[in-house]
């Protein structure tokens, strides 16, 4: 396991946040099952950092050095709710994102969950973030004042157990199964992050485990996978790019990913989405190809099923 000293003494600075303004707001088109999307407003909450420092992470730089004050993530919803509805859609699902765990009261504290209840009491699915080990009564409390159906996002990464010990998580894979199978048997929804090109990983192998590792999530019971490319930017990975021990997953990757994931037995109703955020940084791609490239995932994402892509005369296509 990597020292929690070290990954924070290769960190870079920390951005300057406002306590009582979220960092986005956005809606976008959830894939709740194959052809069905489902406009989900997303907030981004500045709240305190996670008590957990993943190797891997970079979400600390928009986060507060100390606890979230009370009444701060109230009034960062109530400002994210204000926006008007993307193409005049109102949202029917909302994520509540604090880039930490919404069940520890360092980042989110007790006092202000009655509130945030009320707030997003319209939507018919709330979604948050939480650490697998940090699912106390509170977590119960939250679902019963919920009128929408409650779904926790928790981070996977990785199925290869060394790995994932490596990632300073502090979480086995049994953690996460035992998280997974509390919450479903509580009626709580679950979501997992997988992450493509985990350190530790030969670069030859990182498409194969994420594979295995959608996999798991799913024997988990997990309801929606996400997949997310691994993104320089954290001191940590930073240093594992310069030494040559790391490299960042491609534009060719993402999409063997996102196509392998279909071939994969899993249960009705499930769903597994590729993660574009900043696709255009992936190496792999060009002007000719990149447009149509992102567009096939996004297909895939949105049919649940395995898209052409069209014939490019391009040197970048794998």
């Amino acid at each position: 396991m990597t020292a929690t000293a070290e990954i924070r003494r290769l960190r870079g600075p920390r951005a300057s946040v406002a306590a009582d303004v979220p960092q986005a707001v956005w809606d976008e088109t959830e894939t709740a099952s194959a052809g069905v999307g489902v406009c989900t407003r997303v907030m981004l909450l500045t709240g305190g950092e996670c008590r957990f420092t993943c190797s891997m992470c970079d979400l600390w730089r928009h986060t507060l050095p100390t606890p979230t004050p009370r009444g701060s993530l109230p009034a960062q919803i109530r400002q994210g709710l204000a926006l008007p509805a993307a193409d005049g859609q109102p949202p029917r699902w909302v994520k509540l994102y604090n880039s930490s765990n919404f069940f520890d009261s360092r980042s989110v504290p007790e006092d202000d969950l009655p509130a945030i209840t009320e707030l997003v009491a319209p939507f018919e699915r709330v979604v948050v973030e939480n650490h697998p080990r940090l699912l106390g009564d509170t977590v119960l409390r939250f679902r019963d004042a919920c009128r929408g159906r409650l779904e926790v996002a928790m981070g996977l990464e990785t199925a290869e157990p060394k790995a994932l010990a490596s990632l300073n998580k502090q979480m086995t894979l049994d953690d996460f199964q035992s998280g997974c199978e509390r919450l479903r048997g509580e009626g709580i929804d679950t979501r997992a992050f997988v992450l493509l090109g985990v350190p530790g990983i030969p670069a030859a192998e990182a498409v194969g485990w994420c594979l295995e590792s959608v996999a798991f999530a799913f024997a988990c019971g997990v309801r929606h996978v996400s997949i997310v490319p691994l993104r320089a930017g954290n001191g940590w990975v930073d240093r594992l790019l310069a030494d040559g021990s790391l490299r960042l997953p491609t534009a060719g990757d993402l999409e063997a990913v996102a196509a392998g994931s279909f071939a994969l037995p899993r249960p009705a109703g499930r769903v597994v989405t590729t993660d574009l955020w900043d696709f255009e940084r992936l190496a792999g791609s060009c002007g000719g190809c990149r447009a149509l490239r992102r567009e096939r995932v996004d297909l895939m994402n949105r049919a649940q099923a395995v898209a052409s892509l069209p014939a490019l005369s391009c040197g970048c296509l794998s």
